[in-house]
């Protein structure tokens, strides 16, 4: 099964985020926006893990999170990789946070020991709200930057659990689902 690591929040921040960018939607920008209840930061990608790894995995999320105290998110911008004007991703991004940061720091070493290569490039804790046909080219976004640009959201969001979640593909569109979550407790 295709396994990540991430930090959900409540439905009703999922649907207060994506009512703030319904402006990004009405512009028709060609985009294939993810659907609210799809909403999260990952924190860490596993991809195909045998069930036989499961119980691992597992334990490390229930070791990290034991050592780790819950925290706080702020969701506060908004912006695009690799870049606004010739965009692949739309995202809203999270304020820079020492704890958020240790907690992933954290995941990286108790799931190197699980056998899981460690990820070099640097940490950019978002929500992928859509996944834009960069082939259509940069003219086809005018405007994002401005949009993104304007729109304020910095909304808090407690985290008091880390989640194990599995990818399924349905026909074409990605179905995520909790596997198991390690709570947060340090």
């Amino acid at each position: 099964m295709r396994l990540f690591i991430a930090l959900n929040f409540t439905k009703k921040e999922k649907m207060k985020l994506h009512r703030t960018t319904e402006v990004f939607r009405e512009c028709q920008f060609p985009v294939k926006w993810v659907e609210p209840q799809n909403y999260h930061v990952t924190l860490k990608f596993l991809g195909k893990v045998s069930e036989e790894r499961l119980e691992m995995v597992e334990e490390a999320l229930d070791h990290v999170g034991n050592a780790t105290k819950s925290l706080e998110i702020v969701i506060e911008s908004f912006g695009a990789f690799p870049t606004i004007r010739r965009p692949e991703i739309i995202w809203a991004g999270l304020e820079p946070s020492s704890a958020l940061r240790c907690l992933k720091q954290d995941l990286e070493w108790a799931l190197k020991d699980c056998g899981f290569k460690a990820e070099t490039r640097n940490f950019h804790p978002h929500i992928t709200l859509g996944r834009a046909d960069s082939s259509k080219g940069a003219g086809a976004f005018r405007g994002l930057d401005e949009k993104a640009a304007a729109t304020v959201y910095g909304s808090r969001v407690q985290i008091r659990k880390v989640d194990l979640m599995r990818t399924r593909q349905l026909k074409s569109n990605l179905i995520y689902t909790v596997e198991y979550s390690a709570a947060l407790s340090g």
